[in-house]
This record gives structure tokens, sequence and C-alpha cells, in this order.
């Protein structure tokens, strides 16, 4: 990274570098008077600053941490060169993201995939190539198989731009993850893979999340196979040097327009200008303001006149996921001499990690793998030290990859966001059931000259760094059509596809289209000869858990 990009943000800015003028002399800052505030300077307000600053206009990012880049965080030590304790993965479709990256000379390199992928289940491992791990049981094939084709199905009736209006929005809503995986799944296998596929994707149970929602999120991150996808997917790639340098380098670029350590408390709209204080007595006044964080943190500010019904009461339902990153070093690459790429997909409920990706560098040096550890039990794992977690982290670890190195890393990283008050949690917020088709339109809806960002007002992969640019970029659109300077079509543009990280679509065999469900399959049977009783009565034993079954 570009050492005035490093030495720009390499300590916390003082209180009297936050008083001086801006960079480019156009307003002096004891009046601090500008035609927008930015209130957060991660990736989707620092998007939303730099799209106005291009524009014309003089923004000010108000930061309540010591740092830019919001929940991505990229830390920089001697035992790691670097590493992403947020947000780090891209891939294709991601064209925003990609395009700043691209602009300011930050490469990608694709995460490691080209050994076997490891599915523990059971006490056994299972190495694998491809997206999501085999079934070998027939009856569980044809489960699996319906889940992952009906969660896409679904995603397909509900809009991008507003799924409070699907066909059948209202009954969706009402209904949480488990209990759609109640309806759909017969084995306890399937139902079991199901629930980590919640609590990978939205870091969150499937009891918490309402089932339009999590579908929602799944259709608008281009479906099940893009968004847990490595290869072709969603975490096919990370940034050479770190995700942090994307905000560092647009905050670099808007200079002292950037004020860190600055939580906004209070936002006033009763005058002709809006005035907003923070927390150390500092007075901001703009025409507009973009709000960049997550909708739960609006709860620290105080709004005059207070805000709208259905705004406030939102803002009260939209909490945040649990998780802790967790990064373990290793002397050498133990895994891949093994023949093991670093991805271990980990059904065990003793286990602490349920996901696991290579995170050794590029050039094959710092070896180490990433794992997450989720929702239930990010909260359950968060009392003990980080010591014990890390105990823990390699004892799952030699089980799964069959190795004694496993328990013997040379350095530890991790990040637990649910101790971050700016925060308050990741990837996401989430919606539970009954919120969204009651709340969702009033989203991203401005309020007088609030407008709203952050990457959950995203319509294309909200929750990633590409929501956040999406989320900024549209923000600061809505400002300048209200100003007059775009025409309303010019608000959600389009972004060209990325050259350099092209999408191949997924192809689903005839099989995967045509097999029946489970239930399908009975029913095409029938009941009435002796043998299909029995039949019957077997899939439920072996629904209900009481056969043997490999996955």
């Amino acid at each position: 990274m570009r050492s005035s990009v490093r030495s720009a943000f390499s300590g916390e800015r003082t209180r009297s570098q936050r008083g001086r003028s801006t960079a480019h002399g156009t307003m002096t800052a004891p009046s601090n008077t500008y035609d927008v505030i930015v209130v957060g300077a991660g990736i989707s307000g620092l998007s939303a600053a730099k799209l106005l600053k291009a524009s014309g206009l003089n923004p000010v990012v108000l930061e309540a941490r010591d740092r830019v880049g919001g929940r991505t965080f990229t830390v920089r030590n001697k035992e790691t060169k670097w590493v992403d304790l947020g947000g780090a993965y891209v891939g294709p479709t991601q064209n925003r993201i990609l395009r700043l990256a691209k602009e300011y000379g930050v490469k990608t390199y694709k995460v490691n995939e080209q050994e076997n992928l490891v599915h523990y289940v059971h006490g056994k491992s299972y190495p694998f190539k491809g997206s999501f791990p085999p079934m070998w049981n027939p009856i569980v094939l044809l489960d699996f198989n319906n889940l992952f084709r009906t969660m896409d199905e679904m995603g397909k009736e509900i809009p991008r731009e507003a799924p409070w209006r699907a066909p059948h929005a209202e009954e969706w809503d009402k209904m949480t993850m488990q209990q759609l995986f109640e309806k759909i799944c017969w084995t306890s296998a399937v139902r079991r893979f199901a629930t980590l596929f919640v609590n990978v994707n939205v870091t969150s149970e499937p009891h918490e999340v309402s089932a339009l929602w999590f579908l929602w999120y799944v259709k608008q991150c281009g479906g099940t196979m893009r968004i847990f996808s490595t290869t072709n997917g969603g975490q096919e790639r990370k940034f050479v040097g770190g995700s942090s340098q994307i905000s560092e380098c647009m905050a670099n670029e808007l200079g002292d327009r950037v004020k860190l350590q600055s939580p906004v408390y209070r936002i006033d709209q009763t005058g002709d200008m809006v005035v907003v204080e923070t927390v150390d007595k500092q007075t901001y006044r703009a025409k507009y303001v973009i709000m960049a964080t997550p909708p739960g943190l609006n709860l620290k500010m105080h709004f005059n006149p207070e805000l709208p019904p259905l705004r406030n009461q939102l803002i009260h339902r939209v909490p945040m996921g649990s998780v802790i990153k967790c990064m373990v070093y290793y002397r050498e690459n133990f895994w891949r001499k093994k023949g093991y790429c670093g991805s271990m997909v980990i059904e065990e409920e003793g286990a602490p990690i349920g996901l696991t990706l290579d995170d050794t560098k590029p050039d094959g040096t710092v070896p180490a793998i990433m794992g997450f550890i989720l929702a239930r039990k990010c909260r359950k794992l968060s009392d003990l030290t980080k010591e014990e977690r890390l105990k823990r982290i390699c004892e799952i670890y030699s089980r799964v990859l069959g190795s004694e190195e496993a328990l013997h890393p040379v350095h530890y990283e991790e990040k637990n966001w649910c101790e971050e008050e700016y925060s308050g949690g990741c990837y996401t917020a989430y919606f539970p059931p009954g919120i969204l088709t009651q709340f969702g339109r009033v989203l991203r809806e401005p309020v007088g000259r609030l407008y709203f960002a952050g990457t959950e007002t995203a319509s294309e992969w909200s929750g990633y760094m590409e929501g956040a640019v999406q989320a900024g970029e549209r923000a600061a659109r809505e400002i300048l059509y209200a100003m007059g300077k775009i025409h309303q079509s010019q608000i959600n543009s389009l972004e060209p596809e990325n050259d350099e990280v092209q999408a191949r679509p997924f192809t689903t065999t005839f099989w995967e289209r045509n097999l029946p469900s489970v239930g399908g399959l009975l029913k095409f049977m029938g009941f009435s000869t002796v043998m299909s009783a029995v039949a019957a009565a077997g899939l439920l034993a072996y629904k209900k858990g009481l056969l043997p079954h490999r996955s």
C-alpha cells in the first residue's frame, strides 16, 4: 500500500487537526458548513462522499471511531504482514467494489481452493470438490437438492428493490427459516446443513430470521450457489494488502473532510440548515445529511424533529448478527501437503467453528486458516478467554484435518464484532419475522433532508462491501437529484461487469432440476401396498434420526 495512505491513517487525528481548514480550501473549518454531512466513514459513507465531491459538492464525513473502514478492519503487524479481521471477500458480480479497487491500484487474488475441501460430520472427514458437499444417501440427496432448488425458486418471486411486494410476502415474512425448513426438509441431515447455511450467510439462527428476508438476502446475492461458493462466488477473492485499503484510499482522497473520533449524538432539521452535533461539542451544518451506519446505531442519536413512527420503530427492530472471526497461523501449510485446500465445512455442535477458508498469503507465505464462530456459538463462546477459544479451534482443526500439527499454531488473531460499539455486530443487520413487510419500505426512504446509506439499504449484495458501495452511491445520487443536478433515472445506475473478475453462470443438470422431493417421491409411489407402508415407516424413522446415516 502506498506510503501516503499509510501515513495519513497510521494513527489518530488530533482534535486540533479536525479544526483546520479543508484540504481543498473551499470552506474554512471554523464555520463547519458543508453541502452534505455524511455520518459514518465505512465503505458506504466514504463512497457517498467521494461521489459528491466528484460532482462538485463539498461533503464532510463524521466518524465515531479513530479509524475509517467500519466493518472492514485490516491489522498490520510483523506476524501476519496484514490480516482482514472484518469484511474481506469479493467475487464475480461485485463490480462496484472491484471498480474502486482497480481505481486505487489494489489487486485481488483468489482464495485457495486447488486441493480438496473437507466436510466433517458425525466425527468423520469427507474430502470433496465443488460448492456443496455431496450427499451419498439417495433420500438425503433428494432432500438436499429440493431444499436449495426451492429456496432459489422462492427467491425468484421476490423483487430485489422491494421484497415486501412479493406475492407471498405476508405469509413468508410471518415464518422463520426454521419453520420453512420444517416444511421443506424431511431429513435431519439436511435440516442440520440448512442451519449451518443460515449461520454462515447471515451470522444468525434460522429461528431468528424471517423467511422472506433470508430468501431475499440470498436472491439479491445471486442465489444459493453464488452466495455460498468460493470459486465463482462471493468468497472467490481477497484484496492483496487488505480490504481497509479501499476506505483508506477514499479517505486520503477526501483529506481533512474526514473527521475521526467524532460520534454524532444530535441531528436538528428545524432550521434552514441541518445542524449536526458531535459528542466532542463540534457543530456542523449542511443542506443534507447521509446516514451511513447500521440502522440500529440511529438509536444513539437524538433527532429534532423526532423520526417518523415507522422509521423510529424500524431502528428498534433490526439487530445485528453475531460472529467472531478467527485467524490461526502455522509454521507451514500442512493441510495442503495432506491434499486439503483449507476449506472446512464443520457440522458438530461442540465445534466452535462452522466454516473455514485458507488465509495463506497469495505468495504462499504466512500459512493461516480463517474460521468463523457463528451465531449461537459466538454468543456461547464469548465468555471464554482468547487462549481458550484458540485451544478449542486447534482441537477441531486437528480432528478434521487428521493432523497433530494443527495443535501447534505460531500466532492467533481474532475479532469479536459483538463488542464493537459502533457496529453492534457483523456481518449485517437481520430482519426477524414480521418486520420486513411492516417496516421495510422506510429503510431507504428519506426523512426530510436525511438520506440513508449503509450496506443494509442495498438491493445487490446487501451485507457485503459491494452493497455498501451501491448504497452509498445511491444515497449520494438521491441528493444530487434533489438538488436538480441529475435526472431521477440516474439514481440507480447499472454497473458494467469488471473485466478482470467475470461471472460464469451456474448451470444445473437435468436431474437437479427434475428430481422429485422426498414428499413427491412418496406421493408418486402411493401407500397402497404393504411395501410402500414399510418404506414410509423407514423414511419417517430416518427423518427423526432413528436410523444411522452419513450426512
